[in-house]
């Protein structure tokens, strides 16, 4: 009779420990969604504070971006053609030179002597070729003879100017007009053929050589402008024009190596600087634009929120948001073009989006507002 009881009751604390399972699994989960959709119904009936800047149109340059770096017309490093001993310098590290400045001039050893023999050989080859030239008219030598003596006097002559071209090549010069860069040799130095002696680089006006994807193939054309920034003169524009477009593209990249020429009358612009191109194509044309910030990028596409006016239900003028599917251009710097989905004089969220959904309330305070430059140098830090 006792058991009856006892099953009993095991089953009632079986079914209760369901029950109570139950509600944990199930009823808690509902409880709480329940609980947080209260709370972002209370949260999105705040109030928030945002930035705000209103739809303008902007004219908007196309142009194609690229880095690259500035090389010289004419830039070479001056080498010893002939070895030998320097001696004597003729430049300082850093100057300005002419073209065909001596540079340098090697030891003349016994050349001057070797010189001197041949050009008293080529003074006698001289001297018995017209004497016999003269004995000829007189019919006292044969033609043979006379032809001899030519052949001997211009025999003689080469080898004199032979050893003149030798003598000059020990004078090392500026083979054009530029700036030198640090001395590489001392006075009594041995210098082997090639020996590296100083660089020449002529500084005015420099060219820009940098790669553009085939695709912009069409629109690149020699007379175009360009614009160069360098890291060495932030926010400063070099202006200049493309060229030449290389005859062919490369095989590796699909690039086309393109050139420009710009002026460097301040010589401000080195060989082997860094440089930010920008090449200018088409006309400009106008585009809304808006700051990055106040774009919201999405897998399934692009937003922003917009403000209106509404009335609410105590007949109060409020303003409110909604969000508004957008299409994005090209962006520059800090700015991105609007192509579709705003037009002018809507009011846009510039910051403060993170806390805002549709019909949020919100209060404008435009003191602070996000970067909005076509062009931002930040400082280098």
């Amino acid at each position: 009779m006792s058991k009856a009881p006892n099953l009993t009751r095991r089953m009632i604390i079986v079914l209760a420990s369901v029950g109570i399972l139950f509600f944990l699994v199930f009823g808690y989960g509902t409880f709480r969604s329940i609980m947080i959709a209260k709370f972002l119904a209370g949260f999105a009936n705040q109030v928030q504070t945002v930035a705000t800047i209103t739809a303008a149109p902007s004219s908007w340059q196309p142009e194609l971006s690229s880095v690259g770096s500035v090389t010289a017309v004419n830039g070479t490093q001056i080498s010893a053609e002939l070895p030998g001993i320097v001696e004597s310098i003729h430049f300082q590290s850093g100057m300005d030179v002419p073209a065909g400045a001596p540079l340098v001039t090697l030891r003349a050893n016994n050349d001057p002597a070797v010189l001197a023999q041949l050009q008293a050989a080529a003074a006698l080859a001289k001297i018995t070729y017209e004497r016999d030239v003269k004995q000829f008219q007189a019919k006292a030598v044969a033609q043979a003879q006379v032809d001899t003596d030519r052949a001997n006097l211009a025999a003689a002559q080469a080898q004199v100017q032979g050893e003149q071209a030798l003598i000059a090549e020990k004078t090392i010069r500026a083979p054009f007009a530029g700036r030198l860069g640090i001395r590489l040799v001392d006075p009594g130095q041995y210098l082997t053929a090639g020996a590296p002696i100083v660089t020449l680089q002529q500084l005015n006006p420099v060219y820009v050589d940098f790669y553009l994807p085939q695709q912009a193939l069409a629109q690149v054309n020699a007379g175009q402008d360009v614009q160069v920034m360098v890291d060495a003169y932030p926010g400063q524009v070099f202006a200049g024009k493309i060229s030449a477009v290389d005859a062919a593209v490369d095989t590796a990249s699909r690039n086309v190596h393109v050139r420009a020429v710009l002026p460097n009358d301040k010589l401000a612009l080195r060989p082997g600087m860094f440089a930010t191109v920008k090449v200018s194509v088409g006309m400009p044309q106008d585009y809304i634009t808006l700051p990055q910030t106040a774009i919201t990028y999405n897998p399934y596409g692009d937003t922003v929120f917009v403000v209106s006016h509404e009335t609410s239900q105590a007949g109060k003028d409020e303003l409110a948001v909604h969000e508004q599917f957008v299409t994005t251009g090209d962006t520059r710097g800090d700015q991105v073009a609007v192509t579709g989905g705003l037009k002018l004089g809507d009011v846009v969220v510039s910051a403060g989006q993170l806390k805002l959904r549709n019909g949020s309330l919100v209060a404008i305070n435009n003191s602070v507002q996000p970067p909005n430059d076509p062009n931002p140098n930040p400082p280098n830090e």
